[in-house]
């Protein structure tokens, strides 16, 4: 690259910088509305790869930095939103697996995300992997797809409400396991993020009909009120049919921010933030805060 293709504003590196300048400023000074209770929103989409865990943690971020308040169950137990977030979360530290099967108050696990105020996070360690049979072998058939919503309502209420959270993201592992099933008891809202690459709704309708099953039988207010389309990539073509075959599909659900591929998004993890604060000027951060806006602004 030329030093020169900085300096002239016809270039289209030089566009991309001025409008995200213009982006980033317009997102800065947009308000968002504050609900009146507590969302509750399980990301989840058993489809690996797709940008779950990122989502999960930057729209908690990004709407953080917009003044609300956000906790982050993190119910994977490779933890990688524990470590997106920058909380401690190794064997024996206290985290969703004490809450779901020692019955730990889940106020006594949660940390505070040290980058951002007013974010929080309830950690995964490696010790979650094996509280599927423990639940399976401790409880009840009905106690143990409830544990989370029971734990979960339990914190809430013991806080005045004031102090309560504006938004639960809770972030699932990438399959429909008793987890899984267990966020989507607890959870008002269901988001799925969609890859826009080739084979994206693959596994979506199996997604659906969980979704609908746990509607019937176990949570009748579980509603899917968002998708995000993620990875999107603007040089092929691919990307933008996917885009427009979703959009066709679920018209009122898809938001219109889309989420670029984004190797700053990638890295941040790796740093233990989020991309909000690693980047903030960067495409993925933009594009993140832009979708946490008109999340908050669509739904309250």
């Amino acid at each position: 690259m030329k030093h020169s293709d900085l300096n002239n504003s016809e270039t289209p590196l030089a566009q991309e910088l001025a409008d995200n300048t213009h982006r980033l400023k317009r997102a800065n000074a947009a308000k968002v509305s504050k609900p009146k209770n507590t969302r509750v929103f399980t990301v989840s989409n058993q489809k690996g790869g797709v940008g779950k865990t990122t989502t999960a943690v930057n729209l908690a971020a990004a709407l953080a930095t917009k003044g609300l308040s956000v906790l982050v169950i993190d119910l994977d137990p490779q933890g990688n939103a524990s470590t997106a977030l920058g909380v401690e979360h190794h064997s024996g530290v206290p985290g969703a697996y004490e809450v779901l099967i020692n019955k730990l108050p889940m106020a006594q696990a949660i940390q505070r995300c040290s980058t951002i105020k007013n974010l929080y996070c309830l950690p995964a360690s490696i010790d979650l992997a094996g509280a599927e049979t423990e639940l399976f072998t401790n409880f009840s058939d009905e106690e143990r797809r409830f544990r989370l919503r029971t734990t979960l309502w339990e914190f809430l209420e013991s806080l005045p409400e004031d102090r309560r959270p504006d938004y639960v993201f809770i972030d699932c592992p990438p399959s429909l396991g008793l987890l899984t099933i267990n966020a989507f008891v607890a959870a008002r809202e269901v988001l799925i993020p969609i890859q826009c690459e080739y084979y994206a709704l693959e596994g979506l309708s199996q997604l659906l009909k969980t979704v609908e099953m746990i509607k019937q039988q176990l949570n009748p207010k579980l509603v899917v009120s968002t998708i995000l389309l993620t990875m999107f990539d603007s040089r092929t073509r691919l990307a933008t049919q996917v885009a427009d075959e979703v959009r066709k599909h679920f018209a009122k659900e898809v938001l219109s921010a889309i989420i670029p591929r984004s190797v700053r998004v990638s890295e941040a993890p790796s740093y233990e933030q989020t991309i909000i604060t690693y980047d903030k000027s960067s495409s993925g951060a933009i594009a993140y805060l832009e979708a946490a806006i008109e999340l908050a602004n669509k739904g309250a």
